[in-house]
């Protein structure tokens, strides 16, 4: 049956690394002022975005890339001109969707699911990331909105206060970031393991390797979370 215009079914994403291929976008944009070290550059920055993020919740991401990016170069020796600094930044708007993403989203959307972006980064760069999507979004809750980083609990909070879901799944690549927290709070989940990363499957309700297929998994793991709530009420 399907499910009417009153029934709030969310399907809520991480975007970058999720929806938007973040690693190429940073080692390419590396290349373009270190050709050579894209790759290496990326390995660094990952080793230190969540502290700064952690550091300064209330920093704007424009500014976290910036300053994630002057550490990681530092790290590998190479001279970073102020000038330059800010070309993760400068270049966000134009990282590519993984290819798939645009036919899953709207599948999800012709099933009758709405679809929200919780995403660790200022309204303005979402805002420019969306349109690459190819598929309307129903909500968005940024860094910027909630005065904090995931996998801090302000943008499940928020989502949960602001539309009141009936039905929720929380679908995220960042194991940390999102599935961790969103157990914490009792959100059903699945992991994308686009890097087949060793992290504990068992906290989330489902693991894929990519979006292919996402809308059977999450209408199962729905299924499953309701008649789960239903056996615990009655």
């Amino acid at each position: 049956m399907a499910p009417t215009m009153a029934t709030r079914r969310w399907v809520t994403f991480d975007c970058f690394g999720t929806l938007v291929d973040w690693r190429h976008g940073i080692a390419t944009s590396a290349e373009l002022l270190f050709p050579g070290h894209g790759t290496e550059v990326l390995e660094r920055y990952h080793v230190h975005e969540l502290d700064v993020e952690q550091a300064a919740p209330t920093m704007r991401y424009r500014d976290v890339l910036t300053e994630t990016l002057r550490r990681a170069t530092r790290d590998l020796g190479l001279s970073l001109r102020d000038d330059d600094a800010t070309i993760l930044a400068d270049t966000i708007a134009y990282w590519p969707p993984f290819p798939e993403v645009a036919e899953e989203l709207g599948a999800l959307r012709a099933a009758g699911w709405r679809l929200a972006l919780l995403t660790n980064c200022d309204r303005d760069i979402i805002g420019a990331t969306q349109r690459r999507l190819g598929v309307d979004i129903d909500a968005v809750v940024t860094a910027e909105h909630v005065g904090s980083y995931k996998p801090a609990h302000g943008h499940f909070e928020r989502f949960r206060w602001s539309f009141q879901p009936d039905q929720w799944v929380h679908v995220a690549q960042s194991y940390l970031h999102d599935m961790r927290p969103a157990r914490e709070l009792g959100i059903t989940r699945v992991w994308i393991n686009r890097l087949d990363e060793p992290d504990d499957p068992s906290i989330c309700d489902a693991v894929l390797p990519d979006l292919r297929g996402l809308l059977t998994t999450v209408e199962r793991v729905a299924h499953d979370a309701s008649a789960a709530g239903e056996a615990a009420a009655g």
